[in-house]
């Protein structure tokens, strides 16, 4: 009975819109909400005006508007788009251009002499926050700026730097219900043009009713979206979108989301922190090579603690053997018990840190981890060896630049610690005998995953695992497939140095 109901809804919702067959009808249907305004200026005027009181700015419409038209006589629409002070106007009688521009801020005014041509005036009333710093990819050196929710914003802060009028933006309006503008940004002679048509027509092809953030778009035109590893890089700072497009590599940018999509993308580049370009080479190698022993330490620690008490406790040290049997002699339970207990409550306190208000959450974070951790050792539940690990192993997994790779880590850590209770050591191999796979198979615009290491190739291992100096990395990424493959004029720059010397 309820789907009868929800179906005959639907039914009379598409019906309603096969009615609207002139403005009149149009303004019928939208007068059913209480936001939408229609009346007729003074008592001279034949002008009537419709808009949704909630989407236009009032106050600039009364002094623009209203006090010059409240007494004039007006029998010629381009008469009236003359007389106001407004760009962007439009004079039009199509149905759906009308709908659009009143369902984004746009003011409709209509001679009750003329029953075919509408004037549309934009007067948006807009509600954004200011451009702030970073809060997820935070850098000590470097701009502060980061991306807000609104689509014009954005790319504006992406113009600052690149001044180029090879800068193309291709606009696509996504969504049935939402309606959201889709920006795709690129720079024409060094972009790809497969990677732009290839991007283009995977959102053009998105049917959903709602695009209400940039992850939505992720999900829909990632390779496989099964998979999860994050195939587009998603970023809140405009200098790295900058730098990616510099590459040849394409941005997404999505009206509503304050983060920018980079396509195609590759493993070693999640954790690569922007920041690694504004230190010396050997600092950001350094840094570099500390993120990703903490990602394989962060993964590996837990699942390697269960395969050695629970098979090959020989391997371990006599010394560090008592210390490990003198810490689990009143446990209970057994290591992956253990384990899986302290895993999970370390992601229910992160979930609660993340889920509650930024102070409530610190304290939720630091003093429930404490408390529950000494809780835990003293009551017996748990060894303090294991606890140290767990600490350690989450401390390690914060440090990786992006944050939706962080969440991947996090999840890889369970399937692992299952294949060590079952086959140990051997488990582990094979778990990552899996993981691999499934990289090697990983593509981002149809570009190799764990490009630069398989295929190796040496041209962008330059800026992978290790950053070389800028001077050494005089090509772009071979992975974006540039038309213009060349950053730096050899040429000129031994010229400059041999005056020099």
């Amino acid at each position: 009975m309820i789907r009868k109901k929800i179906s005959h809804k639907r039914n009379q919702h598409k019906h309603s819109k096969k009615d609207v067959n002139n403005f009149g009808d149009l303004i019928h249907l939208m007068k059913a909400s209480d936001d939408f305004k229609h009346f007729t200026l003074g008592n001279v005027n034949n002008i009537e005006v419709f808009y949704y009181q909630s989407l236009i700015n009032l106050d600039k419409i009364e002094v623009t508007l209203f006090g010059k038209l409240e007494d004039a006589k007006i029998d010629n629409l381009d008469v009236l788009e003359n007389l106001l002070p407004f760009s962007e106007t439009e004079i039009t009688s199509d149905l759906t251009i009308i709908e659009e521009k009143l369902l984004t801020g746009y003011m409709a005014l209509k001679l009750t002499n003329n029953s075919q041509n509408i004037l549309l005036i934009p007067a948006k009333f807009e509600v954004d926050r200011q451009v702030a710093m970073p809060e997820i990819e935070f850098s000590v050196i470097g701009p502060k700026l980061a991306f807000i929710e609104d689509i014009n914003t954005n790319i504006n802060l992406i113009r600052k730097r690149v001044k180029l009028p090879q800068l193309h933006i291709k606009n696509i309006e996504v969504g049935k219900i939402t309606k959201t503008n889709v920006a795709i940004t690129y720079i024409d002679g060094i972009a790809n043009q497969d990677n732009v048509d290839t991007i283009i027509q995977r959102i053009s092809a998105i049917e959903y009713d709602q695009i209400m953030d940039s992850s939505f778009v992720s999900q829909m035109i990632s390779d496989n979206s099964q998979s999860p590893f994050p195939q587009l890089m998603d970023t809140e700072r405009p200098d790295r979108v900058s730098s990616a497009l510099v590459e040849g590599k394409i941005a997404i940018v999505v009206d509503g989301s304050p983060h920018v999509l980079i396509a195609p993308t590759t493993l070693v580049e999640f954790f690569a922190s922007y920041e690694d370009y504004f230190l010396t080479w050997p600092l950001a190698s350094a840094f570099r090579i500390i993120r990703i022993c903490a990602v394989i330490f962060s993964v590996l620690i837990t699942p390697m603690y269960v395969a050695v008490l629970t098979y090959h406790y020989h391997i371990v040290p006599g010394d560090l053997l008592g210390t490990l049997v003198s810490s689990r002699k009143d446990i209970p339970f057994p290591p992956i018990l253990e384990v899986l207990i302290l895993e999970l409550t370390i992601e229910l306190l992160r979930e609660a840190g993340a889920r509650l208000p930024t102070k409530i959450g610190q304290t939720i974070g630091i003093v429930g981890g404490i408390v529950i951790g000494t809780a835990a050792v003293e009551a017996g539940l748990t060894s303090n060896v294991l606890l140290i690990l767990i600490a350690l192993a989450a401390l390690a997994s914060f440090t990786t630049p992006i944050y939706r790779i962080g969440n991947t880590i996090r999840l890889l850590r369970f399937p692992f610690i299952i294949f060590a209770q079952i086959w140990g050591l051997v488990g582990i191999t094979i778990a990552a005998m899996f993981l691999i796979t499934h990289l090697l198979r990983l593509t981002s615009l149809g570009r190799p995953f764990l490009e630069p290491l398989y295929p190796p190739r040496w041209r962008d291992l330059k800026d992978a695992v290790i950053r070389f100096p800028f001077n050494l990395q005089g090509s772009r990424p071979v992975i974006t497939t540039a038309t213009d493959k060349h950053r730096i004029n050899t040429n000129r720059t031994r010229l400059k140095r041999g005056k020099r010397k």
